[in-house]
């Protein structure tokens, strides 16, 4: 916490700082900075991209009025500095934490956050609606959308861009350049130039001599056309970044974006324009510390740290924040992804590696070191991960495109259209399915399976441990497209999509956190439909059966099956426990196959059990357990059925324990569930 003479300390709201001069608005960015560093360092986030915009940040609520002027943030992982300048300085020390303020936008913690964000791409067509609306009702308030270079990658960016270029109304597009994807300007004539066409008294002269010269007798359109492809030309020669301006926007800069008296003359400036603007500002990720200045890729999204020392050696990033119990020592998810990929990879050549902007999150580093050539970094596009693999798949490679599970939502209809509907062979690898924790809403990764299970040719893998994750991938990668017997290799022939293709699209989800220790059913073979049945008898004297099936008529020795999904075995393993102090015994069923489902053996298990209870990380409505339930009156099954999910709403701020606790799928509200419906 600030000492209480600090200008921070004192700030309320946007109003506090529309009068300090400029030495004290660089000491409050000073103080900003100090406080995201520290608070970061205890709960986790995003560091490098906050640090990065502070003077933009300041720049922005010195000249704009919010809430009147809206201010959008794309993705929303940079606002830390706006939350601490619209009143948010007390609670901030709660940041991302369960019950504390979120780390992304959210409306309902102040109306300073214009519109709740939290995925990328979307800021210039939200604040354009805002806009809109605004006119529409006979406002005349200012929006602002910051969006970074990066996200400019992604498609609703650059419909928002067009849309906003044909209707002319006054948007203001902060492009926010860290040099990670826009091409530089040309030398000082280009700042020069575009300075002078934002300023008012230059846009008033262009409408007047516009005007002037359409009216010229007989000539006069043929001049003005004239006119007008002769400043383009100009401008084409002296900068390059005039896609903007062909779109209809006046562009600004490229300006530096830690120069406050810079950033707040542009801004003063760009308000008294009456059409949509592109200030281009370039500012540096992870300013003020230097750690996170030297290594902004892995400061960009961090567990807690040590201010002093910085992130520890060999420490992997961790996006959603927060740190593994010291028990759970065992790798990763993603890194047993990112081993068993590479691995793959070194056996068959036909192996290819996609991601999102995700390269280090979703443990592709290595696979990238080793096989350049096969890896593919496709930016903020989702939706163009799916159709580039479709395409890789139907020359009969084996694309997998590791995505995380909030993400893959903005390409269903790509992966319905462009890979299920050709039933192409394209490996899905869902990091962060299920509770992911500090992120929030935005992030949580619940909807795959209800998403997925509806889709045609879709197949849907869940592992419980590394070498459960291995397994399921070699037999995705097995199942991959074959080229028909005699059918041509080279370029002149390709071959028809589907052709010789074999299972289809495979989805494997898994969680964000690490594996559980080993055992060897993890390791036994899969039987495509079917789960595999978990031998726990360490667990106060659970017995489980060896995986036999019976006849519907034939009793389990156990009243209670818990069937799962993979990510949720520990839960399960305590769950069982528990169960066994009440003398109740529980047989463990790790589900595996979420579809296909083989409806016989799994009829004939809802038949043996008195109580089967299916306990899924996902949201109820449309999951697994709905399928089952289902399932089961229309067979007629013998035994109840409890269905264990997460219901539906949006899930909160929490560490990944404390929502799994929150949504009752931990030990004891698992036990609980069934001891509920036995008694």
């Amino acid at each position: 916490m600030q000492e209480p003479d600090s200008l921070l300390s004192h700030i309320r709201g946007p109003e506090d700082i529309k009068h300090l001069n400029l030495p004290e608005l660089n000491r409050l960015a000073a103080e900003i900075r100090g406080i995201i560093v520290s608070t970061v360092s205890r709960n986790g986030g995003h560091l490098a991209s906050n640090l990065g915009v502070v003077e933009l940040t300041i720049a922005l609520h010195r000249v704009f009025n919010s809430p009147r002027d809206k201010i959008v943030w794309d993705v929303g992982h940079q606002c830390y500095a706006h939350k601490l300048l619209t009143g948010r300085f007390e609670a901030f020390s709660g940041l991302r934490r369960m019950g504390g303020i979120a780390g992304f936008p959210k409306g309902s913690e102040s109306p300073h956050d214009a519109f709740n964000t939290g995925h990328a791409s979307t800021s210039i067509s939200a604040a354009l609606g805002l806009l809109a609306g605004d006119r529409i009702l006979g406002g005349d308030s200012m929006a602002v959308a910051l969006i970074g270079d990066g996200a400019l990658t992604g498609g609703p960016a650059y419909e928002g861009l067009s849309h906003a270029g044909q209707l002319g109304l006054p948007l203001v597009v902060i492009l926010n350049d860290n040099k990670m994807s826009i091409s530089p300007n040309v030398g000082g004539l280009s700042k020069y130039l575009s300075r002078l066409s934002m300023k008012a008294r230059y846009q008033s002269f262009r409408r007047k001599f516009d005007a002037m010269a359409k009216k010229l007798p007989y000539v006069g359109d043929v001049f003005f056309e004239a006119v007008v492809r002769m400043k383009r030309a100009v401008k084409a020669v002296f900068y390059t970044d005039n896609f903007f301006v062909d779109l209809g926007f006046e562009y600004v800069g490229p300006i530096d974006g830690h120069n406050l008296p810079t950033l707040i003359q542009v801004f003063e400036d760009v308000r008294k324009l009456g059409r949509p603007v592109v200030i281009h500002v370039i500012t540096r990720k992870g300013k003020g510390y230097g750690y996170a200045e030297d290594d902004p890729g892995s400061y960009h999204g961090v567990g807690s740290f040590s201010v002093a020392g910085g992130l520890k050696a060999g420490q992997p990033p961790a996006v959603s924040g927060g740190n593994p119990s010291a028990e759970e020592s065992g790798p990763t998810f993603t890194e047993a992804f990112g081993a068993a990929i590479l691995e793959a990879a070194r056996g068959d050549a036909r192996v290819a590696a996609i991601t999102a902007a995700m390269e280090k999150g979703t443990g592709l580093s290595p696979f990238k070191k080793a096989f350049p050539l096969r890896f593919f970094d496709v930016g903020i596009a989702e939706g163009h991960a799916l159709i580039f693999a479709a395409g890789l798949a139907a020359r009969f490679l084996k694309p997998v495109a590791a995505i995380y599970s909030t993400f893959i939502q903005r390409s269903i209809d790509q992966v319905i259209h462009d890979v299920s509907l050709q039933n192409l062979p394209v490996i899905l690898a869902l990091d962060r399915s299920g509770f992911v924790g500090e992120d929030g809403e935005t992030h949580q990764g619940l909807f795959d399976i209800a998403l997925f299970r509806p889709i045609p040719n879709m197949t849907i893998l869940a592992p419980a441990g590394e070498s459960e994750l291995r397994l399921m991938l070699n037999w995705a990668l097995e199942q991959g497209a074959k080229p028909a017997l005699g059918s041509p290799q080279g370029d002149s022939a390709p071959p028809a999509c589907g052709a010789g293709s074999g299972l289809g699209p495979i989805a494997i989800r898994y969680p964000k956190g690490r594996c559980p220790g080993e055992i060897p059913e993890f390791s036994q073979a899969l039987e495509k439909g079917r789960g595999v049945w978990l031998n726990n008898s360490g667990l106060n004297g659970v017995v489980v059966p060896n995986g036999a099936t019976t006849s519907a008529s034939a009793k389990a020795e156990q009243p209670v099956c818990l069937a799962f999904t993979g990510g949720l075995y520990r839960e399960v393993c305590s769950a069982a426990e528990r169960l066994g102090a009440c003398g109740i015994g529980a047989d463990l069923y790790n589900l595996r196959f979420l579809k296909p489902v083989d409806e016989d053996y799994l009829a004939d298990i809802m038949n043996r059990y008195q109580l089967t209870v299916f306990i899924e990380e996902g949201i109820r409505a449309g999951g697994f357990g709905e399928y089952a339930a289902e399932l089961a009156l229309r067979r007629f099954c013998a035994g109840k059925v409890l269905v264990l999910a997460v219901p539906e709403h949006f899930v909160s701020l929490g560490t990944r324990a404390e929502l799994i606790r929150m949504n009752g799928l931990d030990g004891e509200g698992i036990a609980a569930g069934v001891l509920k419906v036995l008694r």
